[in-house]
């Protein structure tokens, strides 16, 4: 077992076994998650359904976070790669059509 993988020593007398992989594992899930809430809480400010850029932001780094716990930790689990691996590229798509959408915006350059 090695670094990443050996439950977390500080947390031993809450009887909770964490490693540092499960963590990145969680901090990407909820961050995956909780993308809806920010979706949400835009569009409601808006009035209108609303994708914020920081929701494709938090979807990457969501999928990327779990992707890596999946493909690093001894936990090695193909269906979890394969869940995490196309909303990454997804998200990554989405943000790059986001980031040049704005900018031609900004510059008021024709599509």
């Amino acid at each position: 077992m090695n670094f990443m993988d050996t439950p977390l020593p500080f947390l031993a007398w809450t009887g909770l076994h964490l490693s540092i992989w499960k963590l990145i594992g969680w901090t990407g899930a909820l961050m995956f998650g909780g993308r809806w809430l920010v979706q949400f809480m835009a569009s409601r400010r808006a009035g209108r359904p609303v994708i914020p850029r920081v929701f494709w932001y938090m979807s990457l780094l969501g999928s990327g976070m779990t992707l890596s716990y999946f493909i690093f930790s001894h936990n090695q689990d193909s269906v979890g790669v394969i869940q995490n691996l196309f909303p990454a590229f997804t998200a990554a798509y989405s943000l790059q059509l986001d980031i040049r959408h704005r900018r031609r915006v900004e510059n008021r350059v024709p599509e």
